[in-house]
């Protein structure tokens, strides 16, 4: 970490320094825009000198000259309710790993070569900072966050045919996407200030004492653990012949369970021979759940 940030910092001059802040937010757009843009060949020129010489000069330049472009995809990060100053700083740095990286023989411009670079930092800056994603619990759910709130042509609730058509562009089920959008929708609540100064029956979050069993992290484990032993068992039990899913149904399932002497008459064996489909049946289960 050390190291990369004394990278950083040894790319940007001095005299040419602008701290991204709330303040001066204007200010730093308009000096970034009034920065020279550097033609193909000029481009190039200088990604040769940085990557034969370390001339830390050039690389300077590569990066001012393309600051306007990381505001530009910045802004399209906004709709999280982070700092958009924020977003800038984090994308900065994104570009700085990319100039560092860029060859001449890419035969591309920075900027295409810099837009994965830029865009992973502020990706992550999210993903660390916005807590309605930490509430995610997969990495493939983290990611359809950004892919859904892409997918919004509009403000407001998906209707029930969007809300297919996104699952099927996403190669999600419709469910999940219903859940993301309801998480996407949210706001953060102010921990410390009630949303009220007004009202003094409010409570702020701070103000109670926390339930370690409502951490909606394990909640959600435990629900996609619940669904998938759920869904489980389905496919076990119909893994299983007629005779052995009834006794097993009337045996374990059902409310008013069955004895092994009423199965037996049902069947018209004994006993003992349903006890021992039963246990067959049961060793077949726990070899489904354990697989």
């Amino acid at each position: 970490m050390s190291d990369t940030l004394a990278m950083n910092k040894s790319l940007v001059p001095a005299s040419n320094y602008l701290p991204v802040s709330v303040d001066n937010l204007d200010t730093y757009i308009r000096q970034v825009n009034s920065f020279p843009m550097l033609n193909a060949d000029q481009e190039r020129e200088l990604a040769v000198q940085f990557n034969n010489n370390n001339d830390l000069e050039a690389a300077q330049q590569l990066i001012m000259s393309n600051l306007r472009f990381v505001v530009s995809i910045a802004r399209g990060y906004m709709g999280y309710g982070l700092p958009f100053s924020d977003l800038i700083q984090e994308g900065n740095i994104g570009l700085m790993k990319a100039v560092k990286r860029f060859s001449p023989d890419h035969e591309v411009r920075l900027i295409s070569y810099a837009v994965h670079w830029i865009k992973a930092e502020i990706h992550e800056f999210v993903l660390r900072n916005w807590r309605i994603v930490k509430v995610a619990t997969t990495k493939a759910q983290r990611k359809l966050f950004f892919k859904l709130r892409s997918s919004k042509k509009r403000l407001g609730w998906f209707s029930q045919e969007e809300v297919n058509e996104v699952a099927d562009k996403l190669g999600v089920k419709p469910e999940t996407v219903l859940e993301m959008e309801s998480r996407l929708n949210a706001y953060d609540l102010a921990y410390d200030n009630p949303l009220d100064d007004d009202d003094d029956n409010h409570f702020a979050p701070a103000a109670y004492l926390s339930d370690m069993r409502a951490d909606p992290a394990q909640q959600l484990e435990a629900d996609d653990w619940s669904s998938q032993n759920e869904n489980t068992m389905m496919s076990s039990l119909n893994n299983l012949d007629d005779r052995s899913r009834t006794i097993i149904q009337r045996r374990w399932l059902d409310d008013d369970k069955a004895t092994l002497h009423e199965l037996a008459d049902q069947y018209q064996v004994s006993a003992e021979r349903i006890r021992q489909l039963e246990t067959n049946a049961l060793k077949k289960l726990r070899v489904a759940f354990t697989a």
